[in-house]
């Protein structure tokens, strides 16, 4: 029999990080934890991820190898007139801001997550992947209750989830969204994992499955056979940034949420934050400053340049930099959908795992209780408009799993959902950790900001006085939210203590999760 694996991990639902656990008590290791909790995800959190959407897993292994391992979606090979696709719009409310996504089978990029996984699986995992996909036929075939954060992320997707007959028969029962305490199946789900730990995973992609899923795609949709051939994992050298001593890896180009989170925390360390106090006027200002800085560049520098071989010594470049940089000092001188999962266990192995489904297309396969992603119907993945993507391209995601090494080893696992949110989410939860010396819980459950195109959105806090007098770009507009949102991301993190011992910690956010074994 295995020895139990010493180990924690944060994420999304009670239920997602159960499946990890299991895995440490069978003698698994980081990498088995964090594949059984986001196959169990694509069950208990299926409004936030999928089976059919895709992701990004950042290792460090015992060996001190690191790798990120590149499932996000890929654009289809061949594109087709716009009078021919299922394309349309809806409206999602989050509670304090509203936000237009679109749908239906032309939104669909290659889906990616379960091949990611399993690639995942083959290098770095250590139990068979039949005992890691148990735990999520359990949950489909048996059912969960449905949290309140279920039943919220179901009120702000209904227009989706009402969108076709098979949706419908996933979240609704006489017609109406299931709630709090309903048990919750997807027993077609169940049968085709149990038939992809039989078979493979390229069931999913050359099977029955694939074969509705393409004929249903002939009309309105872009996806081939040839899309889901030659998709392929990419495994990339993970982003590196220094920030006050400490090594940071991250996600790299073409996936955007890493190098613009550099190269915010390249503007933030040119101030001294000694004296600072969290959350006060200067401390917003300076945050809402580097935000605005940050956007700015991104628009001229990087957006246009993404697929360009040098793009990280060029954005990155000195030069590059200066011009953010001296418009930071001179106003400093004025006044001066998606889960993720982190896992970490003794033996030095960590897992920071971002997985999305965006808002989900609406499309459902047939007798599978999965629905596709909507990925090139989300202005934040098409900043250059949508239908206008480069066809057999890897789509730039905002997605930044993240680690922060200590001495060469793992210290602190982070990551985010949150669309556009994600990047600003750890900027500030990082600098939560390593500037104000916040302990996990307080870093990552203390209120945030986000700017970005003229609005200025702020969970509550208590000095809401200061706000008015803050120097923000011309027009800008400032949103006050009454409570903690998952507008803000849901950053899941774990971490190893200056005594040897391990946390983990959920964010409240998104009803996060966080279980040391």
């Amino acid at each position: 029999m295995n020895r139990k694996t010493h180990g924690a991990i944060a994420a999304g639902h009670p239920k997602t990080a159960q499946a990890g656990q299991l895995m440490f008590e069978l003698g698994g290791n980081a990498f088995d934890g964090a594949i059984a909790a986001m196959l169990a995800s694509f069950v208990v959190e299926s409004t936030l991820t999928s089976s059919a959407g895709g992701g990004f897993l950042l290792a460090h292994t015992q060996e001190k190898e690191s790798i990120l391992f590149d499932f996000f979606c890929q654009t289809p090979r061949m594109k087709k007139s716009i009078e021919e696709i299922e394309f349309y719009p809806v409206s999602i409310n989050f509670g304090g801001a509203t936000q237009v996504f679109h749908i239906g089978r032309g939104s669909v990029a290659i889906p990616s997550s379960l091949i990611g996984l399993f690639e995942v699986h083959q290098q770095l995992g250590k139990l068979p992947f039949s005992t890691v996909i148990e735990p999520a036929i359990d949950y489909a075939r048996n059912g969960y209750k449905v949290t309140p954060y279920n039943r919220v992320t179901f009120e702000i997707l209904e227009p989706i989830l009402r969108a076709s007959h098979e949706s419908q028969k996933l979240y609704l029962s006489n017609n109406q969204l299931l709630n709090i305490g309903d048990r919750a199946y997807v027993k077609d789900f169940a049968n085709v994992l149990e038939e992809l730990a039989k078979k493979g995973i390229q069931e999913f992609y050359q099977g029955d499955i694939a074969h509705q899923m393409l004929q249903d795609m002939k009309e309105g949709g872009y996806l081939t056979q040839d899309d889901l051939t030659h998709y392929r994992v990419i495994k990339r050298k993970p982003l590196h940034i220094n920030y006050r001593g400490y090594e940071l890896l991250t996600n790299p180009p073409p996936s955007s949420g890493g190098i613009l989170i550099n190269y915010a925390l390249k503007l933030l360390e040119t101030v001294d934050l000694n004296g600072y106090e969290f959350g006060n006027q200067t401390h917003l200002q300076l945050l809402a400053t580097v935000m605005a800085l940050t956007n700015d560049a991104r628009k001229i520098k990087y957006d246009n340049y993404v697929y360009e071989k040098n793009i990280i010594n060029q954005f990155l470049s000195q030069e590059n930099l200066f011009h953010s940089q001296t418009k930071l000092q001179q106003t400093i001188n004025k006044w001066g959908s998606t889960t993720h999962i982190s896992v970490i266990d003794e033996h030095g192995n960590a897992a920071s795992v971002t997985n999305s489904n965006g808002e989900g297309s609406a499309y459902v396969i047939p007798n599978t209780g999965i629905m596709l992603n909507n990925m090139l119907g989300e202005a934040d993945l098409n900043p250059l408009g949508f239908h206008r993507w480069p066809c057999n391209c890897r789509i730039s995601s905002m997605m930044s799993p993240t680690l922060v090494l200590k001495e060469g080893k793992p210290e602190i696992v982070l990551g985010s959902g949150g669309s556009n949110r994600i990047r600003t989410a750890l900027l500030q939860v990082i600098s939560n950790l390593l500037d104000f010396n916040f302990s996990l819980e307080e870093a990552i459950n203390k209120p945030r900001i986000h700017w970005e195109n003229n609005l200025l959105n702020l969970e509550p806090r208590e000095k809401l006085a200061t706000v008015e007098s803050l120097q923000l770009p011309p027009n800008t507009e400032i949103i006050r939210w009454q409570e903690l949102s998952m507008f803000f991301g849901g950053v899941h993190g774990v971490r190893f203590k200056d005594n040897h011992s391990i946390e983990a910690i959920g964010d409240i956010r998104r009803a996060g999760v966080g279980i040391v074994c």
